[in-house]
C-alpha cells in the first residue's frame, strides 16, 4: 500500500468521493467522477490494464451523457426520478453483459492484455451499470455490486492495491446506493414503477 502512486492514490479519493455524491443523487458526482477517471484511466493504460482503460473512457462518455440527463428538465427541487428496469430490459441488460464480456475479452487476450477475461468481465458489467446510472435506473447499483466482486480480484492480482482497496469500499457503497435510492423511490411513491428504458 505505501509503494502506490501519488495518482492511484488521488483517483482512489476521488472515487470514493464521487460515489458517494451519486448515491445521494447530487450532480456534483459527474464533475468529480470526470476527473477521476481521467486519472484512473492513465493509471491504468500504464499497467497494461486495457480494458480498464477504455472502460474509463466509456465512463467517461457515459458521466458526460448522464450529467446532461439528470439536469435536463429537471431542478434540485424537481429532480429526475429512479425507477426500476422493466422486466424485459433486466433480459436484455444480462445478454448485454455476456457478449460484451466474451467478446471484448477474445480482443483483449489477443492484444495481449493482462488477466484478459477477468478485467473483461469487470469491463462488461461496468459498462452495463454505468449505463443504467446514467439513465438512473436503481438496478445500476446491484451491477456494481458484481462488477466490483470482479475488480477487486483483478487489481490485488495485478498489485494495485489501492484501487483494489478502492473496489472494496465501492462494493459496500453500492449496497449502500442501492439502499438510499429505495428509500428516494418509497418517498417520491414511484416504487413499484418500473423505468420505459433498457
Amino acid at each position: 500500500m505505501t509503494g502506490t502512486s501519488e495518482l492511484e492514490q488521488i483517483a482512489t479519493v476521488l472515487g470514493v468521493a464521487g460515489v458517494w455524491l451519486m448515491m445521494r443523487q447530487n450532480v456534483w458526482t459527474f464533475p468529480v467522477s470526470l476527473v477521476q477517471v481521467v486519472i484512473f484511466g492513465y493509471v491504468c493504460f500504464e499497467g497494461r490494464l486495457y480494458s480498464e482503460t477504455v472502460l474509463q473512457i466509456l465512463f467517461f462518455a457515459a458521466l458526460a451523457y448522464g450529467w446532461v440527463h439528470w439536469t435536463r428538465g429537471h431542478t434540485a427541487d424537481n429532480p429526475l426520478p429512479v425507477r426500476w428496469l422493466s422486466r424485459r430490459g433486466r433480459y436484455g441488460w444480462i445478454a448485454a453483459v455476456l457478449v460484451l464480456w466474451v467478446a471484448w475479452g477474445a480482443i483483449m487476450s489477443r492484444v495481449g492484455a493482462a488477466l484478459a477475461y477477468a478485467d473483461a468481465f469487470v469491463f462488461a458489467t461496468s459498462v452495463a451499470s454505468q449505463w443504467l446510472q446514467a439513465r438512473k435506473a436503481i438496478d445500476n447499483w446491484l451491477g456494481w455490486v458484481i462488477a466490483n466482486t470482479a475488480g477487486i480480484a483483478v487489481f490485488w492480482r495485478k498489485e494495485y492495491y489501492w484501487f483494489a482497496a478502492l473496489y472494496f469500499i465501492f462494493w459496500l457503497m453500492a449496497w449502500g446506493g442501492f439502499t438510499a435510492w429505495r428509500r428516494s423511490m418509497a418517498a417520491s411513491g414511484t416504487s413499484g414503477a418500473t423505468a420505459a428504458h433498457g
